[in-house]
């Protein structure tokens, strides 16, 4: 076995060589220095135990063996690409149950447009959202009631793997006619003539909130406290106030009558991440929406 240790980029390596006859050309292609791409081929040579390719400083040929080699290597890498076509084309006719705990504020704006895409592509799929508070969503992973979650704690639990996706800051919902909504940033010490609002204090957005303040030696004064996020823009909405929210929690493109302004000394954010439980293989469906949600949550982030 130990003949055949080496990585598919060293294999793909060797026959971008092979083809184009040129070192410099094949790093170009391959997107790497002539000394990595050298490197791969004789590393690839060594564990093979034979000369590939013969180099002089013009000129790149095939050995004997590497003539041999070039057409195994060429029949695997099409193997290997048919073998993945054949996953996406079974992809497309997964079915079954996968289960989302997702925070509120994720699930509303960032969760949907990402399953369009997903039920579209994937409709023999049916999706359950549990879309409870953080510590909630966390436990539904832990006991298996979840395949997978979207939140922002679980980085120092052992029994999860905790991937970051995203990171956002926390903004100031108002109404657009609110005086202060043409400001392009507001501190905190700004709002003492504000009717603030916020979630209660079992919410994990509200301790990331308090501990932020507390460094920099501030309190908050609140009006009036809720259980949701979603309650919250509510009240926003009907003019009772303003809301710190993390940035999800307004939709990514323009509102009808709410707009978030950027809070600042201090700033506060909270890091999204995927979790699973560590250790507990994705099934297939669950693994699908899983990797589309990391891709968005990479485009969020340009």
């Amino acid at each position: 076995m130990a003949r055949i240790n080496f990585d598919l980029q060293e294999l793909q390596a060797f026959v971008a060589v092979a083809e184009r006859s040129s070192f410099r050309a094949a790093a170009e292609d391959l997107h790497l220095s002539q000394p990595a791409l050298s490197r791969r081929i004789e590393k690839l040579e060594t564990i093979l135990g034979a000369r590939l390719l013969d180099r002089t400083t013009r000129h790149v040929a095939l050995t004997n063996v590497g003539r041999v080699f070039l057409e195994r290597s060429r029949a695997a890498l099409d193997e290997l690409e048919g073998a993945m076509l054949g996953v996406s084309d079974l992809a497309a006719q997964l079915s079954g149950l996968v289960t989302v705990a997702c925070v509120p504020s994720v699930a509303y704006y960032f969760l949907p447009s990402v399953l369009r895409e997903f039920t579209a592509k994937h409709p023999r799929i049916r999706v359950r959202v549990i879309d409870e508070g953080a510590n909630t969503a966390l436990n539904a992973i832990t006991s298996g009631r979840a395949d997978f979650g979207v939140n922002f704690i679980g980085t120092q639990e052992n029994e999860v793997d905790f991937k970051p996706i995203f990171k956002e800051n926390f903004v100031l919902a108002m109404r657009k006619d609110h005086p202060l909504a043409h400001r392009k940033s507001i501190t905190w010490d700004e709002l003492s003539g504000e009717r603030l609002m916020t979630v209660d204090k079992g919410s994990g957005n509200r301790l990331l909130i308090e501990a932020a303040l507390a460094k920099s030696g501030r309190r908050s004064q609140n009006a009036i406290e809720v259980s949701h996020i979603l309650t919250l823009l509510g009240m926003v909405e009907a003019g009772l106030g303003v809301a710190a929210v993390p940035q999800l929690a307004l939709p990514l493109t323009s509102h009808a009558t709410l707009v978030g302004i950027p809070l600042a000394q201090p700033r506060v954010s909270r890091t999204l991440g995927l979790i699973t439980k560590h250790g507990r293989a994705l099934a297939p469906a669950a693994n699908v929406l899983y990797g589309m949600l990391r891709e968005a949550g990479r485009a969020a982030r340009q």
